[in-house]
């Protein structure tokens, strides 16, 4: 009897003591994969300085862009910071809040995000994947980088801007 009370004992103490390790592989897996959504979702495009001008700056992955996109009749919208900084970065928001923000375009102080950011393209993750992006944005280096912005139509621009012209537009007329 005792033998069998022993063994149970340490099966139970070896179980508890596992499950952390579990929990961290789990939690290691949901940053991988939300890495590789990441990835192929092309978030560092947007949001790393020096990429659309042919120079990523991966010190400061994700840690927002030094371009605007100008959309008429709107203003002009720079990527953000998504890294965890608590000041000038996504690092004060829950992960619900950061979920909100991708699938539903939605920002925790409720201002509706740029149309250049592809929420509606990602409304359609699943709660896993969004969830799993989110523990990516948070695991990551926070920087620190104030983006400036954003900019309403006819405000004065302190970055480099590319102008986004909807079809038939000046752009369009020029080419003709």
């Amino acid at each position: 009897m005792s033998r069998i009370s022993v063994r149970l004992a340490f099966v139970a103490a070896a179980s508890v003591i596992a499950l952390p390790a579990f929990a961290a592989m789990a939690d290691d897996s949901q940053i991988t994969r939300g890495k590789y959504l990441v990835t192929i979702g092309g978030c560092n495009d947007c949001h790393t300085p020096g990429y659309f001008r042919g120079n990523p700056d991966m010190s400061r992955f994700l840690g927002g862009s030094d371009v605007g996109f100008e959309i008429p009749g709107q203003g002009v919208f720079v990527g953000s910071n998504i890294t965890p900084d608590k000041k000038t970065g996504i690092g004060s928001w829950t992960p619900e809040q950061i979920v909100r923000a991708i699938q539903v375009g939605e920002r925790p102080d409720g201002r509706i995000l740029a149309p250049v950011m592809p929420w509606h393209a990602f409304a359609s993750l699943t709660a896993d994947d969004a969830m799993s992006i989110a523990a990516f944005l948070q695991s990551l280096k926070p920087v620190s980088n104030q983006i400036p912005g954003p900019f309403k139509p006819g405000e004065k621009v302190s970055t480099f801007i590319y102008r986004i012209l909807p079809p038939g537009g000046t752009a369009a007329a020029a080419a003709k």
